[in-house]
């Protein structure tokens, strides 16, 4: 794009002030920014002055997952079904690491973060040696696709290199960085954080197959005859990836789609739930619980609104192909946004003052006719770091690793 083009796009959608300081630019930066405003989405702009649309009443009844008794009572049969599908090589993962460390006090990727307390030992670290526990089993080895963000890019592949893969075969490692999304004032004026550079975040979880496809990977897919994608978020280091008994029971359940899920430690536990929403699978937020759902009861007694995901799903690609031009519904939200002043000056805002635009891999899983909830137990499968400390942090989950034998 040159910058006659520039003009012309910026004056469409009222960003004009983005060239503010372009004379200021050397080439190299003012290339820089030309090509940002060229392959930046600014109609998602729109979306903040809409008027509202009036909600659909919607259906909203439990759903029934398969549970560790059900699991067990079929293990060998559903293991074996999927672990062959991997042998297949139909099997690959996604691994969602766009974040950073700085709820954590880090400035660098989440996944570099060291968790170790006698040793070194890293968040990815913990993710590639759960895989390497299916790639042993299957012995083949598993495509893994990471997620980066604009932010994190650079260093998380020099880190993976730095670290020799930690053991993987690099040929099966796949670096990918989410589409970003511009962020805005509250009147949908999009920030610069640099002279040359407009403030943008990654576009959320939900955008990850839109970013993949973007990247041109499907096609790399569709070459190596991956059919079913395991896809699932960088913090939780407990967590089994490309699990043959999950793919296994989503494979003989006939389902295009598979979430694990947790039974929840307390009724308002902050997790989201897994449930029906107009007869299709779907997920209600921990805040969106009414009490009269937290106090429903299944025909066993049991809680009906009791499963809460983990973020750790299991798609079909050519089902997910078929409803990808589907738009997700866009989740205005109010942040924290640095960004230049008219001086020129770096302001970081102790208070939000303007939106970031995200889509949720939630409403992916509502566009789905079926999905089946495949309990595991939380003490095995579910360390997330969120925190430094409390719930949901180091601490937590440096406790349930050595529960179950990893050394620290």
């Amino acid at each position: 794009m040159n910058l006659e083009k520039a003009k012309q796009k910026l004056d469409q959608y009222q960003q004009s002030h983005l060239l503010r300081y372009y004379d200021e630019l050397n080439d190299a930066q003012k290339a820089a920014l030309l090509e940002q405003i060229d392959t930046t989405d600014f109609s998602v702009l729109a979306k903040i002055h809409a008027p509202k649309t009036e909600d659909t009443q919607s259906n909203i009844t439990p759903i029934e997952a398969m549970t560790l008794d059900e699991i067990a009572s079929q293990k060998e049969e559903i293991h074996n079904i999927g672990l062959d599908a991997i042998k297949a090589h139909k099997v690959g993962a996604v691994l969602l690491a766009g974040g950073m460390g700085t709820r954590l006090g880090s400035d660098h990727p989440k996944g570099m973060y060291d968790i170790g307390i006698t040793k070194p030992v890293y968040i990815f670290q913990r993710i590639i040696e759960n895989l390497f526990d299916v790639v042993k089993e299957a012995d083949t080895w598993i495509h893994l696709f990471i997620m980066t963000s604009d932010k994190n890019h650079e260093d998380t592949t020099s880190f993976f290199e730095k670290m020799n893969y930690f053991g993987y075969d690099k040929n099966y490692i796949h670096f990918f960085r989410q589409d970003m999304a511009p962020a805005s004032d509250y009147n949908g004026k999009i920030f610069l954080e640099e002279k040359g550079k407009l403030a943008t975040s990654p576009n959320g979880n939900g955008g990850w197959f839109s970013s993949l496809q973007n990247a041109g990977l499907i096609d790399l897919m569709h070459k190596e005859g991956i059919t079913w994608i395991n896809v699932f978020a960088v913090d939780n280091v407990l967590q089994r990836i490309a699990d043959p008994t999950f793919i296994g029971a989503t494979i003989a359940k006939k389902c295009d789609c598979g979430s694990k899920v947790v039974r929840k430690a307390s009724p308002d536990e902050k997790v989201g739930v897994m449930c029906l929403e107009n007869g299709h699978p779907s997920i209600v937020e921990y805040y969106e619980l009414t009490e009269a759902m937290r106090d429903a009861k299944n025909a066993k007694g049991e809680p009906a609104y009791n499963f809460g995901v983990i973020l750790n799903y299991l798609f079909e690609i050519g089902h997910l192909e078929k409803i990808a031009n589907n738009e997700l519904p866009l989740h205005i939200v109010e942040k924290k946004i640095p960004y230049l002043d008219e001086q020129g000056n770096l302001q970081k805002p102790e208070d939000v003052n303007g939106y970031k635009f995200e889509s949720l891999i939630l409403d992916l899983i509502r566009l789905f006719d079926n999905c089946l909830p495949f309990e595991v137990e939380r003490n095995k499968e579910f360390a997330p770091i969120k925190n430094k400390t409390g719930v949901d942090s180091i601490d937590s989950a440096r406790e349930l690793l050595k529960e179950n034998g990893i050394t620290l």
